[in-house]
């Protein structure tokens, strides 16, 4: 059988759906993030590495000013209501040691423990934060850098501004302003943006490819379930051109064999009892009045002059050739049907064939008043087959022709050429078939008496015989019947037929 999958269009195929879903699904997150990363753009302004010089000196002086005028400022609200918008987050490290952050500043311990430190040291924090150029109280350009002293240069070191909270000429607290990358600064909104573009990617790939394959395959382990549980009439869904239709259509047809097969065998099992009934029925009767007259001979008491001995033994006589015929019978169509019987094939003259048959029914015929003919017609001749088989099929039909041909009747055995194969035909005058009959008349035992004239003889199994020699040979055997009289067809090929 050809594979399912050859000519399907590339798009039904469910691994190129998986492949493409992937791709328009990384294509989604990286287009949600680039749009998140320019509209960030757009309202921030892009971020820098280090804070613009006296971005921290400002803040300060925002920060005394304010404090200045509202000693008891609120300076948590006072630095998110000023700097939400800006870019680098800001704390503030007092002198009593409260820390005032901006929402999301990510300052370090390590920061707020050198602003600690350094408020902590009034000789270095007036060293390091001293106005430059005699400027103004408050007015400090900022972190002067290093200061004197190696104490106090180790403790200023690194690269994280700060600025001086002065209020009335003295420093109440440092500014600390925390450099930020892009990275730091866009990183959290990116990564929860991705992963919620990920997340509705992932459940549109689920809903729209893998949703119905699941249902499918669903509906698969369905069927299959039924079927080991012997319904073999269970089917799995067919739609779609994929794969997993692919494979639904391949159990289907698999399930569909094994009902098949099962009808068969179950069928064969059927005829085999009925075979069996039917041999014991068969082989029943005769015996039964083998064993009536030999126990009626054997009884001291019979009085049985000698011609109603003689008539008994004749009688036993008749049944056992029957029982022979009947048990040779049998034996002859379990061979042919089962194949052991093999075939002797030659080119056999169908004249030398219709003249030992005839020969053989001739007194049979002679004694029941039928009159008994035979004709071969140019080309057909030589028929090829088994000599001794295809005469076995016509002296069953021919005998059987004859038992139910009144007297004053034909039988004709007819053969001619019908495109290139031998069509050997035996009909006769009777009575014929009844159609409901006809169907039945090649099983084992079937007998069609009640619709034709004559009485019940033979064993039942002459056209069963008669059927499975042309099968055989390759051929078919056909009937046609009226009340006219009744036509046998059978149709060789002319060619070597399988032995």
């Amino acid at each position: 059988m050809p594979d399912a999958g050859v000519g399907r269009r590339w798009y039904r195929s469910l691994y190129w759906r998986i492949a493409v879903g992937f791709v328009l699904t990384v294509a989604a997150v990286v287009a949600v993030q680039a749009f998140v990363v320019l509209w960030l753009l757009s309202q921030e302004g892009p971020p820098a590495g280090p804070p613009p010089p006296g971005f921290a000196r400002l803040v300060a002086q925002d920060l005394s000013r304010a404090l200045a005028s509202t000693p008891d400022l609120d300076l948590g609200q006072f630095i998110r209501e000023e700097y939400e918008r800006r870019l680098f987050p800001i704390a503030v490290v007092l002198r009593d040691g409260r820390v005032v952050a901006q929402d999301g500043a990510g300052v370090s311990a390590e920061i707020i423990d050198r602003a600690r430190a350094l408020l902590s040291r009034p000789e270095d924090l007036a060293g390091a934060f001293a106005p430059r150029g005699g400027g103004p109280p408050g007015s400090d350009r900022g972190f002067r850098g290093r200061g004197r002293g190696r104490g106090r240069g180790t403790l200023l070191a690194g690269t994280t501004p700060f600025a001086a909270i002065r209020v009335q000429d003295r420093i109440i607290g440092l500014v600390v302003v925390v450099p930020q990358t892009l990275a730091e600064r866009l990183g959290p909104t990116l990564a929860a943006t991705g992963a919620a573009a990920l997340a509705a990617a992932t459940a549109l790939m689920v809903l729209v490819i893998f949703g119905p394959v699941r249902r499918r395959l669903s509906d698969l382990e369905r069927a299959t379930s039924a079927v080991g549980q012997g319904q073999l009439t269970a089917r799995a869904r067919e739609d779609g051109g994929d794969e997993v239709a692919d494979l639904a259509r391949a159990f289907n047809r698999m399930t569909a064999d094994l009902a098949a097969r099962a009808h068969e065998a179950a069928e064969s099992d059927r005829a085999k009892r009925g075979l069996l009934a039917d041999v014991s029925h068969e082989l029943m009767t005769p015996l039964t009045s083998m064993r009536g007259y030999l126990d009626t001979m054997a009884m001291p008491s019979a009085a049985a002059d000698r011609e109603t001995r003689e008539r008994y033994v004749r009688i036993v006589s008749d049944e056992t050739r029957r029982l022979e015929h009947l048990v040779g019978d049998l034996l002859d169509l379990s061979r042919l049907e089962a194949g052991g019987a093999t075939l002797d094939m030659q080119d056999v003259s169908v004249e030398g064939l219709f003249g030992a048959v005839a020969a053989r029914h001739e007194l049979a015929a002679t004694g029941s008043g039928v009159r008994l003919s035979h004709a071969v017609e140019p080309g057909a001749e030589i028929v090829r087959g088994d000599a001794r088989r295809l005469e076995q099929a016509l002296q069953n039909l021919v005998a059987n022709a004859l038992r139910h041909t009144p007297a004053g009747g034909t039988v004709s055995l007819r053969c001619r050429l019908d495109g290139g194969q031998i069509v050997v035909t035996v009909q006769d005058t009777g009575q014929g078939i009844a159609p409901e009959h006809v169907p039945n008349i090649f099983d084992r035992f079937y007998k069609v008496d009640a619709s034709r004239a004559g009485s019940a003889t033979g064993s039942g199994l002459g056209l069963s015989i008669v059927k499975a020699v042309v099968d055989r040979h390759g051929g078919t055997v056909a009937v046609f019947s009226s009340p006219g009289g009744t036509t046998f067809e059978l149709r060789l090929p002319t060619g070597e037929a399988p032995v």
